[in-house]
């Protein structure tokens, strides 16, 4: 669309010759049309920005022109004009898709705001348009940066399931990215217009909590100063990423439970509830059914967020990642921290393959960052590495021990075997057990005593 096009449609010529000197002086291209038939033969040959329509005219009146104009020319904007106009053609006009009315006679400069405005909605629209598709591109599952066999299958089961409002339950460690898939799957949704809100359970203190999720009513308790809503409002048409789930207290799992099956919350202090909807992913990385079996968390709730369970697997069980992984942060923190780094050398590589990874894809990027500020050169070497990570060996779990306790090393020690043989195997205990040289029975004591849940894990 030509930028400051402008159409004036109107049957008094007078007013039409005067309205065009006006806009001509703003720099505005202008054309005119005599009544809303003639407007629209000018809009079958060319494109505009802004329309000015006034409503009464003979052969055809601004409010038709108005309905047929939207169907031709669904983005230019149109603002309807009228000296005898009333409310309710206003509101008819506004209901119509015009952005604004604006009664006769007006000064000029009223006329210039109105445009002014219109273009700056425009110009809002259009960057929302623009982000919401780069936000889409950036989480893409086409654009997920991964080789490995198991997150690949991950990726396909998301692409199936983000379009449909089941509750999905992601598990994994710390700094696996489980974030980033939520918000993978709420962009790639029909809810990708609403938004996407996110709250860790474990980080709020239980007091604060309950109103931070579903709002309060003015002097409900001692600090309700004000009516607020909850962030269950605020995901309204959108998703509510609930993080960290395993932290929610007993009394939340019920009024949780409670919204997930009624599809209701009601803010504290009120007597009214509110219909809400509202797609929910949670995230963990305890453990849920332990906890269903401890008592610390609600078994008829963890049925209901478990309908799409998916498990992200550590960086140290997709090394094959590592390199892309890399490549993707050095782009990233090149470009903000304005240093043409060209990539990591040989000999570090080797060190990053080594090292076991306990934070995971979060820590690769923030060793990543560290390099491209430390090094004085077009790579990344070794020396720009954190110590712990220079001295990691493929063959030792010590690396990672701070301490001088044999028998807390050998928990270490033995929790890094188990894993390491789980790998190995594919998950198969038989197997695992016989490289490990420990009886089957001695290995699922020690995965239970470690909390070691590998994904695909099997027996013979």
């Amino acid at each position: 669309m030509e930028e400051k096009r402008v159409l004036i449609v109107d049957d008094e010529e007078s007013f039409r010759h005067m309205l065009s000197v006006i806009l001509d002086k703003e720099g505005y291209a202008v054309d005119t049309a005599s009544d809303g038939e003639q407007a629209l033969d000018k809009m079958e040959r060319g494109l505009f920005a802004e329309i000015l329509c006034d409503i009464r005219m003979p052969r055809m009146d601004g409010i038709e022109f108005l309905r047929r104009a939207k169907e031709a020319q669904p983005e230019s904007t149109i603002i309807m004009m009228s000296a005898y106009g009333t409310l309710d053609t206003a509101v008819e006009a506004m209901k119509l898709g015009a952005y604004d009315y604006i009664s006769k006679p007006f000064k000029p400069d009223e006329i210039i705001l109105t445009l002014k405005k219109a273009e700056e909605r425009e110009k809002l629209r259009k960057e929302n348009v623009y982000l919401r598709k780069e936000v889409r591109k950036e989480y893409n599952f086409n654009n997920i940066i991964s080789k490995n066999e198991k997150m690949r299958d991950i990726f396909d089961t998301i692409g199936k399931v983000a379009r449909y409002k089941s509750t999905i339950l992601i598990m994994g460690e710390s700094g696996t990215g489980k974030e980033l898939v939520a918000k993978a799957i709420h962009f790639n949704s029909d809810r990708s217009r609403g938004s996407f809100v996110a709250v860790n359970c474990g980080a709020i203190p239980e007091n604060l909590l309950e109103s931070e999720l579903f709002g309060h009513v003015k002097g409900s308790f001692t600090d309700a100063v004000r009516t607020k809503k909850g962030l269950f409002e605020e995901a309204h048409s959108g998703t509510l990423f609930l993080d960290e789930i395993g932290e929610l207290p007993l009394s939340l799992q019920v009024k949780l439970l409670r919204v997930l099956q009624d599809g209701e919350i009601r803010r504290i202090g009120d007597s009214r509830s509110i219909r809400i909807d509202v797609r929910i992913i949670a995230a963990t990385v305890k453990d849920l059914e332990k906890a269903v079996k401890d008592g610390s968390f609600r078994d008829d709730l963890f049925y209901r967020l478990n309908v799409l369970p998916l498990r992200l697997p550590p960086l140290c069980d997709r090394k094959e990642d590592i390199p892309l992984l890399a490549e993707h942060f050095i782009a990233k923190f090149s470009e903000s921290l304005g240093k043409g780094i060209k990539g990591i050398t040989p000999e570090a590589y080797k060190v990053l393959l080594r090292y076991s990874w306990p934070g995971n894809v979060r820590e690769l990027e923030n060793v990543v960052e560290r390099g491209l500020v430390l090094t004085d050169t077009e790579l990344i070497d070794v020396e720009n590495l954190p110590p712990e990570i220079q001295g990691a060996n493929e063959n030792s779990a010590f690396a990672q021990i701070d301490e001088y306790s044999i028998k807390k090393a050998t928990r270490i020690l033995e929790k890094e075997l188990i894993r390491k043989a789980l790998r190995k195997t594919g998950g198969n205990h038989t197997h695992a057990s016989r490289i490990l040289e420990i009886s089957h029975r001695t290995l699922l004591y020690k995965m239970k005593e470690y909390g070691i849940r590998e994904e695909g894990t099997r027996q013979e």
